[in-house]
């Protein structure tokens, strides 16, 4: 049988963890093939060409063979475009890293989440501000939408009727978009429409991020509530690891 082979596949290191003395397995997320699991073979010996390139929140160009569940790396190549997050932005790196690992199923891709991902830490690599976090929330609707956890935010979910301009609306889970008994951490139909109508966009990440970068603070401190809970919910987790990471940090 042949053995299946990839190559100058756009890639990034999720996570990694040893393997053996010296090799790595990697956790990867590719454009054309999904989240990936590869051998390192060798990556931690001080001579690896592996060693200065298998970092995480850096575009990589990997290629890799092998039938197995876990393949092999066969090369690595950085390919340049921004450093590396340092800082909180780290961190919310490593969020985003976290709900990949734990909501994308192996071997299943999804380009468009890969794009958005690609962007959001570009964002979160730059200069600091609002805009990372506003790329946050762009990319948790992104990837609620690509894998089916999203419901439509132009109509309520239970009854497929359209929004009440002079309503407000929550996100809930396994309810999905209901109107609100309270205006608190609910968003007006104008703003989810708006997020409906960016979502829709050939650029969606773009669009997404300028129209919650758009939300007034109360708006936007909604939108983080409610996606929070749903993510949490799909994760099957009270908080995330990241999460409760940066809480500790803060109280510090």
């Amino acid at each position: 049988m042949a053995t299946h082979r990839v190559a100058h596949e756009p890639a990034f290191v999720l996570h990694r963890y040893d393997w053996s003395e010296s090799s790595l397995i990697l956790e990867t997320f590719t454009r054309n093939h999904g989240r990936v699991a590869l051998v390192a073979k060798g990556a931690k010996r001080p001579s690896s060409n592996f060693r200065p390139v298998l970092l995480p929140l850096q575009p990589l160009h990997v290629s890799f063979g092998g039938d197995a569940e876990i393949r092999t790396l066969k090369s690595a190549e950085w390919m340049g475009g921004h450093v590396m997050p340092t800082g909180e932005a780290l961190l919310s790196g490593y969020y985003l890293n976290e709900l990949l690992m734990r909501l994308l199923a192996r071997d299943d891709p999804h380009a468009a989440l890969f794009d958005a991902y690609g962007a959001a830490v570009e964002v979160l690599a730059g200069e600091a501000g609002p805009s990372q976090t506003a790329a946050l929330r762009a990319f948790e609707l992104i990837l609620l939408r690509e894998i089916g956890l999203l419901p439509s935010l132009d109509v309520q979910t239970a009854t497929l009727v359209a929004l009440d301009g002079a309503r407000a609306y929550a996100l809930v889970p396994e309810a999905g978009l209901r109107e609100a008994e309270g205006a608190e951490s609910a968003l007006g139909a104008a703003q989810w429409l708006g997020l409906h109508d960016a979502l829709e966009a050939r650029l969606p990440f773009a669009g997404t991020l300028r129209q919650v970068a758009g939300l007034a603070a109360g708006g936007n401190a909604a939108l983080r509530h409610q996606l929070r809970v749903l993510l949490n919910y799909h994760c099957g987790v009270s908080t995330l690891r990241t999460r409760q990471l940066m809480r500790d940090l803060q109280a510090l």
